[in-house]
Formats: C-alpha cells, sequence, structure tokens
C-alpha cells in the first residue's frame, strides 16, 4: 500500500465511490463515519460493513453529537440564523467532521485528507476552509476530479459501483441524502428540476394523512438561552433534539424547500426536514421576546444574518465568527425560564412563557391599561414624530 489517506465516509454513492477511486490509486485508505447523529445502530454497522466491502485498509467511528449541540446547535439558537430566513444551516456537521478527521491525520501520521464533495457545491467550500483553517493537509477530492473528465458524474459514479460489483440503495442513486442530529436535507433528481419533491423523499416528517388525532403540547425549560428540559425533565442538548424531531416530526412540523444562492455562483435547492430546531427555535424566540430589551432584540436580526452567512459559506473558525458568539452569549444571561410548545399539525407554536425575568409591568398591560396619563401619550408621541413632522413641514408634503 502507498501513503496514507483519512476519508470523510458517510457510506453514500459519492463517498463510497472515493474508496473505490483512491484504493485504484494504491493509498492505503481509512474511512472515518464521524456520527453526527441521525442514524441508529443499523445504519451505522450498515456503514462500516460497506467501507470494509469497498477496500477500506480500516474504519473509524466518532461519535460528536454532544459536540454538534455545543459548538453549532447553541449558538444557532441564540441567534436565530436562518440563510435568507429559511435555511438554519443543517449541514454545519461537515465542520466537526473535518475537525476530527484531521485529528486522525495526526495520529496516523498522514498529512493527506480526502472527502467526496463536488465542485459544484458549498460543501466543498467548507470542507477545504476548514482544512485550510485548522492546519497544514493535502486535500484530495476524487468527485471534484472526476468532474473534469465526465459530464454526466452521478451515472459514471453508479456504473462504476455496477462493475464493482456494489449494490446502490434506489434512494442513493435518486437523491443525495444528508441525515444528523439537525435533520435531514434533500436534494437531486426532480428536487433539482423545482419540481414538487415525491411523497417518499420524505423521511423525518409524517404525510398529513398520518398526523395524530390529538394535539401535542410539550414544554421546554431553558437556562441562560440552552434548552436543558422537556416537560421538567432534565436531557442533553442532544436527547433533547431527537426527542423533538420524533415527537414533532410525528405531526408534520419542519417539512421545508429551499433555493438559495451557492457561494461559487449557482442556484441549489434543497428539501429540508428540521422538526427539532424549528421547535427550539420557536421556543427560544418567544422566551427571550419576553426578556430581553427592544434594543437587544433589533441587534439580535444583525448578528443572526452575519453568523448565517458566515457558517453557511464556509468560515466556521473565522474569528468574526466567535466575536459575534462572544455577543450572543452575553445576551443569554436572563434567558431563563420555560416555554408550552403546541401542534395540532403542520406547524408549530410556543403558546405559553414563563420566567421570573420577563419586563413586565403589572400596571401596564398592552391594549388594556397602563400606568401613564394620555397626555404624557400624547407628548410622547409628539416628540418621537418631531423630525418627521419637522421634513413635510419644510419639504411641502409627507413624500
Amino acid at each position: 500500500m502507498g501513503d496514507r489517506v483519512v476519508l470523510a465516509f458517510s457510506g453514500g454513492l459519492d463517498t463510497s465511490y472515493c474508496v473505490l477511486d483512491l484504493v485504484q490509486r494504491g493509498y492505503e485508505v481509512h474511512t472515518v463515519f464521524v456520527d453526527t447523529g441521525g442514524v441508529g445502530d443499523e445504519e451505522r454497522a450498515y456503514i462500516a460493513a460497506r467501507a470494509e466491502s469497498l477496500g477500506s485498509a480500516r474504519h473509524h467511528e466518532i461519535n460528536v453529537a454532544q459536540e454538534i449541540w455545543d459548538d453549532f446547535v447553541v449558538p444557532l439558537v441564540w441567534s436565530h440564523a436562518r440563510m435568507l430566513g429559511e435555511y438554519p444551516l443543517l449541514c454545519s456537521d461537515r465542520y466537526l467532521i473535518v475537525r476530527h478527521c484531521l485529528r486522525l491525520c495526526d495520529e496516523l501520521e498522514t498529512r493527506i485528507f480526502a472527502h467526496g464533495c463536488t465542485g459544484m457545491g458549498n460543501d466543498q467550500m467548507r470542507f477545504d476552509q476548514t482544512v485550510r483553517s485548522l492546519g497544514d493537509y493535502d486535500i484530495i477530492a476524487p468527485i471534484r476530479e472526476l468532474q473534469s473528465r465526465v459530464s454526466q458524474v452521478r451515472d459514471h459514479e453508479l456504473q462504476v459501483m455496477a462493475d464493482a460489483g456494489i449494490e446502490v440503495s434506489a434512494s442513493s442513486s435518486r437523491y443525495s441524502i444528508n441525515e444528523n442530529l439537525l435533520g435531514v436535507t434533500i436534494s437531486g433528481s426532480e428536487i433539482d428540476q423545482l419540481e414538487a419533491p415525491a411523497a417518499d423523499a420524505w423521511s423525518l416528517t409524517a404525510a398529513r394523512a398520518d398526523w395524530p388525532g390529538e394535539a401535542l403540547e410539550l414544554r421546554i425549560g431553558f437556562e441562560q438561552g440552552v434548552a436543558v428540559s422537556i416537560d421538567g425533565k432534565k436531557k442533553s442538548g442532544p436527547e433533547i433534539l431527537a426527542l423533538l424531531n420524533e415527537r414533532l416530526g410525528a405531526y408534520g412540523v419542519g417539512r421545508h424547500i429551499y433555493t438559495g444562492d451557492v457561494t461559487i455562483g449557482l442556484k441549489g435547492r434543497i428539501a429540508f426536514e428540521c422538526p427539532g430546531i424549528d421547535g427550539l427555535l420557536a421556543a427560544h424566540q418567544a422566551l427571550e421576546d419576553a426578556v430581553n430589551t427592544r434594543f437587544q432584540t433589533q441587534f439580535r436580526a444583525g448578528i443572526a444574518s452575519r453568523w448565517a452567512e458566515l457558517v453557511y459559506a464556509g468560515f466556521f473558525y473565522e474569528p468574526h465568527k466567535h466575536d459575534l458568539e462572544a455577543y450572543l452569549e452575553s445576551s443569554q444571561r436572563y434567558v431563563s425560564g420555560s416555554v408550552t410548545l403546541a401542534s395540532e399539525g403542520g406547524v408549530v407554536l410556543a403558546t405559553a412563557v414563563e420566567s421570573p425575568y420577563r419586563l413586565h409591568d403589572p400596571g401596564a398591560v398592552y391594549a388594556q391599561s397602563c400606568d401613564w396619563t394620555p397626555e404624557e401619550a400624547v407628548g410622547f408621541i409628539k416628540l418621537m414624530g418631531q423630525s418627521t413632522t419637522l421634513a413635510s413641514k419644510v419639504r411641502g408634503g409627507g413624500e
């Protein structure tokens, strides 16, 4: 065998092709499945067997569910970041995958890291930039290299797999699927063509006909902006997200379709499911809006946009991102309490908020009562609008 190479391996079509390609080149291939949640014991066993059958010299498995919660989910919820207001960055497990693969490179005394990204999407930015941010390593990307030789990459991969006698599942031949603790993303086939996803494309969220008959209600407890319990029972972050994915997904919560601008200049379209993330964001926002000041709430939108932009484009380890998170952490000092979530299907609502830090004046209730006089209200309106009023007078109209 030749030089050792560490390959980030998911067991899907692209990374399976990568093993065959790297072995053919003479590399000693170490496949790494970085378990970011979303798969069970049976799937992990399949991935390990798959790697061995393809020629992996050794298969490695690393669980990072808690790290995903600590490093990604917590600041995501603090910021309420969604790319273009829609997509909550579900592929951000890539950054932890790379980090642990590079640690294995160091252990195996190799500087060669490989991944299965294409030359068209954002994942190559996430993988390559993370490698460059964390050290000095050589990068091999067999699928990206393949694109310079063939026009129909996926068809070529399928043919190579067939010639090698390697079975490919029907879903893998139709879609590119990513599952993790955060949810599921699905692309390819009719989704790429801006057509409606097929009924069997969805896996985390139930179809309308399968929603339970009774309404769902659950209560999430927060301590300084971090979810710590469900219905009064303490749970770890990954446990909370897995439970929310299961319970809210059963009510069809969390289905989305997103068309966005890929960093290198293409339009990309995915279907995605994130019932747990949707529930956490709804609950956290309801609590934070009740305890933080108007200026804190307004400033959050700018932070969310910049944080999402950095994470989406591959800059997870950019110092500016850590600066933003320092502010976000400070803003969560009083975001403690509980929020009740409810769903009858399709959507989730934050229906009740309890916190000792609610910014609530018993003498002033919106649309009911206040502890200031009508004259004070009129004076406030006059002073608040003074600049606009003067502009109208000076310029001769309200336009």
